[in-house]
């Protein structure tokens, strides 16, 4: 094969490589889309309070345990805000996320499973919108209360800068993520937007509009929680 056609080659290797990420992080948001309204249209789902309050939410579609010490797990998804430094305005473009690392809290049993965590306050997001946090420590977390639990809710969870719940096998429940990591995945937004945007931007600064495979997401939060309610 001359050296032309091996540069070709390459070239459409390159290319093809680059179309099955950008389909990949389409379909993960739009996977994130359909867990959330799946989720917020379920009986005792998240507590309407706590979602109103929100300065962001993370959807984590599918993730899966794997075995190392005393278990882990890694996922992706997508980090939504309320626009505007003060995140009180409309719920804008999604940045990509990762959720990674392990506890005794995330013992899934071997299965898939979504999560979504509520972000309840301007300090938690910009740290997640930032760098790597390690949740229980960088940030105060807590499994998240359910329908009519809201109100019955420790001090202890109604401090948490994040609140999580998971969903297997159909059942919905608050779960501990203590001991995992979030992060923005900066690649993933590179093949999602076609440029390598900072999460800040993204989501603070409204650097790209919603993009078809996010608009499920978004018009969901924004039909259930159009205006943040929180002092924070």
């Amino acid at each position: 094969m001359s050296k032309t056609w091996i540069a070709v080659a390459a070239v459409v290797f390159l290319a093809s490589s680059a179309c099955a990420d950008d389909l990949k992080e389409v379909e993960r948001v739009k996977n994130s889309g359909t867990v959330m309204t799946e989720i917020l249209n379920i009986p005792d789902d998240i507590p309407q309070e706590l979602l109103d309050k929100a300065a962001c939410v993370v959807v984590l579609p599918s993730v899966l345990k794997f075995a190392i010490g005393i278990g882990g797990s890694y996922g992706r998804g997508v980090m939504s805000c309320h626009s505007g430094v003060k995140f009180n305005g409309a719920w804008g473009a999604p940045t990509m996320i990762v959720l990674e690392g392990g506890s005794l809290g995330i013992q899934l049993g071997g299965q898939a499973t979504d999560f979504v965590l509520l972000l309840m306050n301007s300090h938690g997001a910009e740290a997640v919108l930032s760098s790597k946090v390690k949740l229980g420590t960088d940030a105060a977390a807590a499994a998240g209360p359910m329908g009519r639990e809201a109100a019955a809710a420790t001090d202890t969870t109604m401090r948490a800068e994040i609140l999580s719940y998971s969903r297997s096998r159909g059942l919905f429940a608050g779960v501990s993520l203590e001991g995992s990591t979030l992060r923005p995945d900066n690649d993933a937004n590179r093949n999602l937007y076609g440029k390598g945007f900072p999460a800040k931007d993204i989501v603070l600064n409204g650097a790209v509009p919603v993009p078809p495979s996010a608009k499920q997401l978004v018009s969901t939060l924004n039909k259930h929680s159009p205006k943040n309610k929180s002092s924070n």
